[in-house]
């Protein structure tokens, strides 16, 4: 009876794995304007980490689970998060449409230079940009960059207690931040990052907004220009170099 009970269990144990381990699902996706299929969407698998693209015909294949979240994003389109449901893993593909989004052009305010003819005057007028950088010894060796008003403040911190300077940033996420080796294991998100410029896919993977996610790596030591300039890959290579340093930190400090 007993050895029944544990091949019972064994069985039972056995099942679970088997029925919890990743499979792929596939599916189309539609433009709901023009009823067309629409190829070289981007999908990443939020909970898996993993990513892909539909093709030529629109339709997709990825590694997904019950209850895993797909993210679906394309440009001039409406971004959708998509639960994969039991139905959809038993019966094969599915559709998925997306909507179309009106294109409007933010508005441009410039400020005009009012010239007085006084050159004191007017040189107090002309914006300064500076990129130049304080570097620390035995922190990174990218540096602070100078002219920021918080500089100062920055490097005070990091020299005194870098630690907890760096937990501030990373301390309140540690699930969302250990995604970032898997995702820069991935091929595919890879790819998709570095052809894109507008950092939905790392905000949703992160869950960081855009202002959270540039601060981030401001106080990692990179520049303006390169906030401004870097696709989403070179924006997740820098968060991600930033994290570790922090958690080399972090063991540092708890051993004294």
């Amino acid at each position: 009876m007993r050895h029944l009970l544990v091949l019972t269990a064994f069985l039972f144990i056995s099942f679970l794995s088997v029925a919890q381990e990743p499979t792929t699902i596939k599916g189309v996706v539609y433009s709901t304007t023009t009823n067309e299929t629409l190829e070289s969407v981007n999908i990443v698998n939020l909970n898996q980490v993993v990513g892909t693209t539909t093709n030529s015909s629109g339709k997709f294949e990825i590694r997904a689970t019950a209850n895993d979240t797909l993210h679906f994003s394309f440009l001039g389109y409406k971004s959708i998060k998509v639960r994969v449901t039991n139905d959809w893993l038993k019966f094969g593909e599915t559709k998925i449409e997306l909507t179309e989004l009106a294109l409007a052009l933010e508005e441009v305010v410039v400020n005009q230079l009012r010239l007085t003819g006084f050159l004191e005057v007017d040189m107090n007028q002309v914006p300064i940009r500076t990129n130049y950088r304080y570097s620390i010894s035995g922190l990174s060796t990218a540096g602070y960059e100078a002219g920021d008003a918080g500089a100062v403040n920055k490097v005070l911190g990091a020299i005194f207690n870098p630690a907890d300077f760096l937990y501030n940033m990373f301390g309140k996420k540690p699930n969302e931040l250990s995604k970032l080796k898997q995702m820069k294991k991935d091929d595919e998100i890879r790819n998709l990052l570095a052809s894109r410029f507008d950092r939905e896919m790392l905000m949703v993977l992160l869950d960081l907004n855009r202002v959270d996610l540039d601060e981030i790596v401001s106080q990692c030591n990179y520049s303006r220009d390169f906030i401004q300039t870097a696709n989403d890959l070179q924006i997740l290579d820098a968060i991600s170099e930033c994290y570790e340093e922090y958690k080399i930190l972090s063991r540092s400090k708890k051993r004294y």
